[in-house]
């Protein structure tokens, strides 16, 4: 088994970068994420700043994370997580403008199994059903993406 892996998948998504990065973040999630439902520590209205922390899940599944780095160009962002009852790690989103109106992707997760349950986890981050994750994200934002354009997200 697995202990700890690196998955990274890239996707292009039809709107600009500066609007596109927040789509990455817990509030924008909140728009086109089934089920999302971050709980905001701080700061408790769930305003997008390094060094925001909040949680998500339940029960086992309960994920602490913490937004590390936060740039506007680059279009970065970098979070730690932990899900103490299995695993740890960071995820990191990269947006590359490509055109004035076009946005491509990075996203990348790095994780670390605390126990076996956690080297369970990690077979959804090998490479073929990572990409599969990841290409559900871009269909996801693709059906709202009218939507998506105009929405404002703090």
């Amino acid at each position: 088994m697995k202990t700890s892996i690196v998955a990274s998948h890239a996707i292009h998504i039809d709107i600009p970068v500066r609007q596109c990065q927040m789509l990455f973040t817990p509030a924008g999630e909140e728009l086109w994420v089934d089920g999302w439902q971050p709980r905001y520590m701080h700061p408790p209205n769930g305003s997008t700043t390094q060094g925001m922390v909040f949680t998500t899940g339940s029960g086992d599944e309960t994920t602490v994370w913490f937004l590390s780095e936060f740039s506007r160009e680059p279009y970065r962002a970098r979070y730690a997580r932990v899900t103490p009852a299995s695993r740890w790690g960071f995820v990191e989103v990269a947006c590359k403008p490509t055109t004035d109106n076009a946005t491509q992707v990075l996203i990348t997760y790095e994780l670390q199994a605390l126990n076996p349950k956690g080297e369970e986890v990690l077979k959804d981050f090998e490479p073929a059903p990572f990409a599969s994750m990841i290409e559900d994200w871009k269909r996801c934002i693709d059906e709202q993406i009218d939507t998506l354009r105009g929405a404002s997200i703090r």
